[in-house]
């Protein structure tokens, strides 16, 4: 790699020359502007207003537009004659919790190397104090011609610094939540948190750029005089939501299926319904009330019928009872007559 700048790190009244490295870089397609007709290349030109010719670079300066449209030249003399401290330095101010720091503001990433033997020591000290500290430094340093702010962290072995927006270059998100009366109810988080288990981590240096890959491929087609490669069919969706518990369901199972687990039976919505009324709710009382007493007369009046059919049946039968009674006693009389008689006739025979 090519170092990009050339400087020191002032860690208190420690100096630490370093190099710093482009830690990114771009893999984005880029194409030129064409005639369509001919497939001639269009260019910018650089030309004066004023007398129309074409410029190079060594004739082109800066100058700032003021308000009222009039050009105030700024020239690269008077950018290094301002007392800049940080022009070649990153100046270490303040040493805070990884957290502290706004992932809005984090911009482009650098690597830090140490310049030369004698920096090596006080470059892993550096190194060392922040991971033990497990903090990152903010600094301030100058590039391109502006000063800016830094972070600076412990990548593996190298310190890597990221650039940071200044705070009053994050806007505020005004106007850009929902409005707040959106209602969520327990289910829908309960099945949104199964979808972001289900979902898991993932190994990030397996993702990839399928779109890049794509644009390549049709490059290659076309280069070769082939056909472009057929359009692959788009995923459905991007549609208005309409059942969130049911598309969240779905989206679990999905998830399940595309990382080998088997899918659990999918739970039953159940609709609520909106609760009656209390004169509602009264008047279903009263009737049920109601209801209940006339059941409960119709249920005596029967039990009186039957206590009084089963009376007047006894009192028959009691009515009835003495003649039974004296019937009885005469056939018991008569019965016992006649076995008298018998036992006698034998002893009469023996006599005679």
């Amino acid at each position: 790699m090519r170092s990009i700048w050339n400087g020191a790190i002032s860690f208190g009244l420690v100096s630490i020359p370093i190099k710093l490295f482009n830690a990114t870089e771009s893999h984005s397609i880029s194409f030129r502007q064409i005639h369509t007709e001919d497939g001639g290349r269009v260019r910018y030109r650089k030309v004066c207003e004023l007398d129309g010719e074409e410029l190079d670079a060594s004739e082109i300066g800066k100058a700032y537009e003021d308000a009222d449209g009039s050009l105030v030249p700024i020239t690269d003399d008077d950018l290094a004659a301002l007392p800049l401290p940080t022009a070649k330095t990153i100046e270490i101010v303040a040493f805070v919790p990884a957290d502290s720091i706004d992932p809005l503001q984090i911009d482009t990433a650098y690597y830090l190397s140490a310049s030369g033997v004698p920096a090596a020591k006080p470059y892993t000290l550096l190194r060392e104090a922040l991971k033990r500290s497990r903090k990152v430094a903010v600094a301030k340093f100058a590039l391109r011609g502006r000063e800016r702010l830094g972070m600076l962290r412990v990548v593996d072995d190298v310190i890597a610094m990221h650039g940071l927006l200044w705070p009053d270059e994050i806007r505020a998100p005004e106007g850009v939540a929902p409005d707040s009366g959106v209602k969520i109810r327990d289910a829908e988080l309960d099945l949104a948190d199964a979808l972001m288990d289900t979902l898991g981590e993932v190994d990030v240096d397996s993702l990839h750029d399928d779109y890049r890959e794509a644009v390549e491929s049709l490059i290659a087609s076309k280069a070769g005089g082939a056909l472009p490669p057929a359009e692959a069919p788009q995923a459905k969706g991007g549609g208005k939501v309409i059942d969130l518990m049911a598309a969240l369901e779905k989206s679990v199972r999905a998830a399940k299926e595309a990382r080998g687990e088997e899918a659990a039976e999918p739970a039953e919505v159940t609709e609520l319904k909106p609760r009656k009324t209390a004169a509602k709710k009264t008047a279903k009382t009263a009737a049920a009330k109601r209801t209940a007493k006339t059941a409960t007369k119709t249920t005596s009046a029967k039990t009186a019928t039957k206590s009084t059919s089963k009376t007047a049946t006894a009192a028959k039968k009691s009515a009835a009872s003495p003649k039974a009674s004296a019937a009885g006693a005469k056939k018991s009389t008569a019965t016992t007559a006649k076995k008298a008689a018998k036992k006698a006739a034998p002893r009469k025979r023996a006599s005679a």
